[in-house]
């Protein structure tokens, strides 16, 4: 983890509400893992908490890294006014990122993500797919006009779509999608990434699956697991009092190691 002011390359909305920045420094020598999350400052006076947005791409050659945020509050509504030139203030790498060493070639894997869950899939697709893996992502949206990235994930691998109202590819939840991969392909390891209704489905689906990994999306205020904002409770625990720190001791959990 290291603070440093990067640059702003370029700024653009690719979806309603869903605006992806680019940065470069030489902070993104720090980002291998991915999964891992940027804490950014926004360059308010009147808005002092960082935001912990995910890294959807890094370029090491380029030095320049991607991150993909909606637009909720008032500190990423005045984050998607900035324009190229300018500069932020980040600190990261943050959070212990998605486990993927022990890929092997040939592998069979399942990515899963739903909304701002998808943008830290696209750079954990790129490295598994220059591991030699199969790749099959079931990606979950709002409806059509909140679609990114589509064209991108299917040069790394085959893609199913769901939509809630079903204006594009599968109506209903992930869950949806599920079925009919799972009638033909036993995946080696599936890794998800959105919210609390995608993650309780993939934990029951592979509860027991030895390499099944979740990605929780809490809100944080540090961000270095100093202020215990962001816990969630064990799920091997009766007594529901030991819990983790999401930002540092996560995003990145096992299924069945955390309640969701």
């Amino acid at each position: 983890m290291k603070q440093e002011m990067m640059q702003i390359v370029k700024q653009k909305m690719i979806a309603k509400d869903i605006f992806e920045l680019t940065l470069t420094g030489n902070l993104t020598k720090e980002m291998t893992t991915p999964g891992q999350f940027l804490h950014i400052k926004v360059p308010q006076q009147d808005l002092l908490m960082r935001r912990p947005l995910s890294l959807a791409s890094v370029d090491q050659q380029k030095k320049e890294c991607v991150v993909i945020y909606r637009t909720e509050g008032t500190g990423t509504k005045r984050l998607s006014g900035l324009t190229s030139g300018g500069e932020l203030d980040v600190l990261g790498p943050l959070g212990n990122g998605f486990k993927i060493c022990d890929v092997k070639k040939e592998e069979h894997i399942l990515l899963v993500g739903g909304g701002i869950g998808v943008p830290p899939l696209y750079e954990l697709s790129k490295q598994l797919k220059s591991k030699g893996a199969i790749i099959h992502h079931i990606l979950g949206f709002h409806d059509k006009s909140a679609l990114f990235y589509i064209d991108k994930f299917k040069k790394l691998g085959t893609i199913s779509i769901t939509t809630d109202n079903g204006s594009y590819g599968i109506k209903g939840h992930i869950g949806a999608a599920l079925p009919e991969y799972l009638e033909s392909v036993t995946p080696d390891a599936i890794y998800a990434c959105g919210p609390n209704a995608l993650l309780k489905v993939i934990n029951q689906q592979f509860l027991e699956h030895p390499r099944a990994y979740l990605s929780l999306e809490e809100r944080m205020a540090c961000g270095i697991g100093a202020c215990y904002a962001c816990v969630c409770h064990v799920a091997d625990d009766p007594s529901g009092q030991k819990s983790k720190k999401v930002c540092d001791e996560g995003p990145i959990f096992k299924t069945g190691e955390v309640i969701v």
